[in-house]
């Protein structure tokens, strides 16, 4: 079987190293061992596992240099926004070494028995994780500290392109002090992923990955049985109801559709402009875009200020290209950029406007710096074009009037929706989505909850 582990620069398209798949011996060895140290953990005090999350997280902080490169030549991210990502992984577990014995600790219920009723959250076991590369970092905490400091111990199966920084972290969770086996690393294969699943010593897992990914895994789960949690895709709507400065608006809007080379999955990949501002809003994005040269995602500012990096891989940005094309065929207008490099993953930054609403086109999610505009008449069509998706991850609303922008984004079916704000970002705020977005919460107190038995103790009088 070839092995589809490796180190691939996007920049250049060429492959560094290569990792073997984890053979099933090894990977039986590696569940025993996360097994028996589910067993040492749990019994750990939140006191005692807040204090190993406080050293990981200090770790994560001396090593950021490292740990940015590192993803830089993984999956082409400049070491600016790694740097920025490393910040989110260090807030995350100092987080949950702060507020984790709070959020598991025993609640009373007042009842009318003859004792005492209290909700415990007890962990379950090892919880399985499969993580996308578009955060490397980010995602797999965003996984792994709340699991960890509610007393599971976590197997993570990461993206086949970032192999050396999965294994990052499990290095620095051991040194940080936790036990072997409490977080692991596997270079598995699809079908070892499912051979765990249905392991009865594995009590849960959680996907953050594309709609079909997410769609196997659930039905994995549900056949074992498991509890899962399912971050997927998302078209998040992103209305501007008014702006009496339009090139500022749209800057604040391109800030956000380009962060990240545009793959992240709570971009705003829907922009919904009402008309009376709609031309002069576009004619700005395609200004920014045209601005915009390739850099390094070694060297970020050596190319200009405006700078745009390699996706993911030559794959994703050929996948991109081809998704474009398809919307243009359909109708689309594409005024500027989608040109791809002729060997590595760079794709220069598109402006589309006109993609026709009920086509394949329009429900799909373009993972990759595309900015897409729609023009709206009125509130009710932009409430409209905003619910008229397939996912429901994120959102905002954007107006100088503020309660006619709470009045829109009261009518948005998402998990998560803004108000005069593209995204707010937090270790504190609660992170999911409805539809074929998943199922599920990460992140803030609610991060806790999902992979721990919420359970019944009553004590007679």
């Amino acid at each position: 079987m070839s092995n589809p582990y490796r180190v691939q620069n996007p920049k250049t398209n060429t492959v560094i190293e290569t990792f073997d798949f984890i053979s099933d011996d090894d990977l039986e060895s590696a569940l025993a061992t996360a097994h028996d140290a589910f067993k040492e953990w749990r019994e750990l005090s939140y006191d005692n596992r807040a204090e190993k999350l406080r050293k990981a997280a200090q770790i994560f902080d001396e090593r950021r240099d490292t740990l940015t490169r590192i993803i830089a030549e993984e999956m082409g991210k400049s070491i600016k926004e790694g740097d920025g990502e490393v910040d989110d992984v260090v807030e995350i577990f100092n987080y949950y070494a702060d507020n984790g014995a709070e959020f598991g600790a025993d609640q009373e219920i007042p009842n009318n028995q003859d004792g005492t009723a209290i909700l415990r959250k007890v962990p379950l076991g090892v919880i399985v994780g499969i993580m996308p590369w578009n955060f490397p970092y980010y995602q797999v905490a965003r996984f792994a500290a709340p699991a960890l400091m509610a007393g599971n111990t976590v197997m993570v199966k990461h993206a086949e392109i970032c192999p050396r920084s999965s294994q990052q972290i499990q290095d620095i969770l051991e040194e940080a002090g936790f036990p072997k086996g409490a977080f692991t690393n596997l270079y598995a294969s699809h079908d070892q992923i499912a051979t765990l699943i249905e392991d009865s010593r594995v009590q849960g897992v959680s996907l953050t990955g594309s709609e079909r990914a997410g769609r196997q895994i659930a039905s994995q789960a549900g056949q074992a049985l498991k509890k899962c949690v399912l971050e997927l895709g998302g078209t998040d709507a992103y209305v501007v109801l008014d702006a009496s400065d339009v090139k500022e608006a749209a800057q604040t809007a391109w800030n956000k559709r380009i962060g990240n080379t545009g793959q992240a999955c709570t971009s705003n990949k829907r922009i919904i402009v009402m008309e009376d501002i709609h031309d002069e809003f576009v004619q700005e994005l395609i200004s920014l875009a045209d601005a915009y040269v390739k850099g390094d995602p070694l060297n970020p500012g050596e190319a200009g200020e405006h700078e745009y990096f390699p996706l993911s891989s030559r794959d994703a940005a050929e996948k991109l290209a081809q998704q474009v094309k398809l919307a243009v065929d359909a109708g689309a207008t594409l005024h500027t950029g989608g040109e791809l490099d002729t060997e590595g993953a760079y794709f220069s930054p598109a402006v589309m406007t006109g993609i026709p609403v009920g086509s394949d086109s329009f429900y799909e999610e373009f993972f990759g710096p595309v900015v897409t505009v729609w023009k709206a008449s009125s509130e009710e069509e932009a409430i409209e074009l905003a619910n008229d998706s397939l996912y429901g991850l994120g959102g905002a609303v954007m107006s100088e009037d503020e309660e006619r922008a709470k009045k829109v984004a009261n009518r948005i079916d998402t998990g998560m929706i803004h108000v005069n704000i593209p995204q707010a970002r937090g270790a504190e705020l609660p992170f999911g989505g409805v539809k074929n977005s998943g199922m599920g919460r990460e992140l803030g107190p609610l991060g806790m909850d999902e992979f721990v038995n919420v359970q019944r103790y009553f004590v007679a009088d």
